[in-house]
C-alpha cells in the first residue's frame, strides 16, 4: 500500500478541514460553549452534535499530520524537512496572526465592550503587542492572538521533537515498540490505542486543562503528539490499515454505542459529587471514544476513498489557505449579522455560504495566482515556476499527504 499514493489519506485531509469550517461555525450557536463570538439564536442540543466529532477530529489531524512527517522523511533528510516545514508553517503563521486573525479580537473586544470600535485604531494598539483590558479577547493577556492558527505552532514543535527523536525510535527499543503497535489486530486494535487519552486525561487533564497556548497546555500536548507519533508509525505499514478497513463496521458499531453512553453520563449522570471511580471510567469512555470513531473514519476511508478524484489535486492545495481564512471570515460575518439578528435559519446558512464564498474567491482569484502570497500562504510554487526554481520534485507541504 506504502509504494502507491494513498488517495483516501488526502481525501480525508480536506474532508477533514471542511469539517472544521462547519463545527467553528457550529461554535457561534452551541449554548454554553464560549467562543469569541456568540449567536442570539443558540440550541443546547447542538451539543450533543459537536460532541460527536470534538472528541476525535483534531486527534485524527495530527495523526495524519504523523503520517506525512512519515512520507515526507523517506524523501528527504532531518534537515531539509524541518526546513521545508519551517518555511510552509511559519511563515503562514506570521501572515495569519499579523494579517488575518486580528479581526477575530477586534470583533470579540468590541462584542465584550472592551474594544472601541474603529479597526484602524485597534491594528495600531494590536501591533505594540502590550496587554489589553482583561478578558477582552482570547490572548487578551499577550497582546496578541494566534487562535485557530495553534495547530500551525503545534505541528511545527512536533515535527522538531520528533526529529529529535528519530534516533531513539530508530534503535532496536525504538522498532520493537513500533512492531508492537503495528501488530496490533482484532479487538486489540480497538482497545489498546484508547489508552494514551485515557492515562493524558488521568494525570493531566485537571491541571492543565486545554489552552492551545503551547507553554501550558501539557494535557493537550500529551494527547495530540501520541496521536502525531501513531500516525508516523503506521504510516507505511500495510497490515495495520489493512485490519482497520476489516475492522470498520465492528468499529462503527463499536464508536456509535461509545457515545451514546459516553452522552449519557457526561450530560446526565456525571456531577462534581461523583465517585472517584466513575471519573475514571468516563475518561476511560472519553479515550476510547475518540479511538473508536478514529479507526472508523481510517477504516471507512481506506474502503471509500482511495480513488484519484478529479476534485482532490485542486481541494489538496487549497486546504491550508482555506484553513487560514476560514475563522476569521465566520467572525466577521458574525459580527455584521449576529446585531440584525435576520432569523436561527437565514443567520447560520449566510454564515456558512459566505464563510465558503470568502474562502473560494480569495483563494482561486487572489492567493493561487500571485507567486509572493503562494509563498506567505505556505503553497509550493506553481508548477511552471518550480520547474524554473528547482527541476528536482520539492518536498510535500506539512499538512499534505503528497507522496508519489
Amino acid at each position: 500500500m506504502h509504494n502507491a499514493r494513498r488517495h483516501d489519506i488526502d481525501a480525508l485531509r480536506v474532508l477533514l478541514f471542511a469539517l472544521l469550517i462547519l463545527y467553528h461555525v457550529g461554535m457561534l450557536y452551541a449554548a454554553e460553549w464560549n467562543w469569541h463570538i456568540k449567536s442570539s439564536y443558540q440550541s443546547e442540543g447542538l451539543q450533543y452534535l459537536m460532541l460527536l466529532v470534538n472528541r476525535w477530529r483534531m486527534p485524527l489531524l495530527f495523526l495524519i499530520s504523523g503520517l506525512a512527517f512519515n512520507f515526507l522523511r523517506r524523501d528527504c533528510t532531518a534537515w531539509t524537512l524541518i526546513r521545508s516545514r519551517s518555511r510552509r508553517v511559519l511563515l503562514p503563521l506570521v501572515l495569519g496572526v499579523l494579517a488575518i486573525v486580528p479581526i477575530q479580537p477586534y470583533c470579540q473586544g468590541v462584542t465584550n465592550h472592551l474594544v472601541e470600535p474603529g479597526f484602524g485604531a485597534f491594528l495600531l494598539r494590536y501591533y505594540s503587542f502590550q496587554p489589553w483590558p482583561k478578558d477582552a479577547f482570547d490572548g487578551w493577556q499577550y497582546g496578541f492572538t494566534w487562535n485557530h492558527l495553534w495547530y500551525l505552532v503545534y505541528l511545527w514543535v512536533y515535527t522538531l521533537v520528533l526529529v529529535a527523536l528519530l534516533p531513539a525510535l530508530e534503535s532496536p527499543a525504538g522498532r520493537t515498540i513500533r512492531r508492537a503497535v503495528i501488530g496490533l489486530r482484532g479487538g486489540w486494535l480497538l482497545l489498546l490505542p484508547a489508552l494514551p487519552k485515557f492515562l493524558a486525561l488521568s494525570l493531566l487533564g485537571d491541571r492543565y486543562p486545554g489552552t492551545n497556548d503551547l507553554i501550558h497546555d501539557w494535557y493537550q500536548h500529551a494527547l495530540y503528539f501520541s496521536y502525531f507519533l501513531l500516525g508516523y508509525w503506521i504510516a507505511t505499514d500495510d497490515g495495520i490499515w489493512q485490519a482497520l478497513r476489516a475492522l470498520r463496521h465492528r468499529a462503527l458499531a463499536l464508536a456509535v454505542l461509545n457515545w451514546l453512553a459516553y452522552v449519557l453520563i457526561i450530560k446526565h449522570l456525571l456531577n462534581n459529587d461523583s465517585a472517584g471511580w466513575a471519573l475514571l471510567g468516563t475518561r476511560f469512555l472519553s479515550g476510547l471514544n475518540t479511538w473508536l470513531w478514529i479507526a472508523t473514519v481510517l477504516g471507512w476511508s481506506a474502503a471509500l476513498l482511495n480513488r484519484p478524484f478529479r476534485w482532490l489535486p485542486y481541494a489538496n492545495e487549497a486546504v491550508l489557505p482555506w484553513y487560514i481564512l476560514h475563522q476569521s471570515l465566520i467572525v466577521a460575518i458574525a459580527f455584521v449579522l449576529v446585531p440584525l439578528r435576520v432569523g436561527p435559519m437565514l443567520e447560520p446558512l449566510a454564515v456558512i455560504a459566505g464563510t465558503i464564498a470568502g474562502c473560494a474567491l480569495l483563494y482561486e482569484y487572489l492567493i493561487r495566482r500571485s507567486a509572493v502570497l503562494r509563498l506567505l500562504f505556505g503553497l509550493k510554487p506553481r508548477p511552471e515556476a518550480a520547474k524554473r526554481i528547482n527541476p528536482s520534485p520539492a518536498p510535500a507541504f506539512p499538512l499534505s499527504s503528497d507522496h508519489d
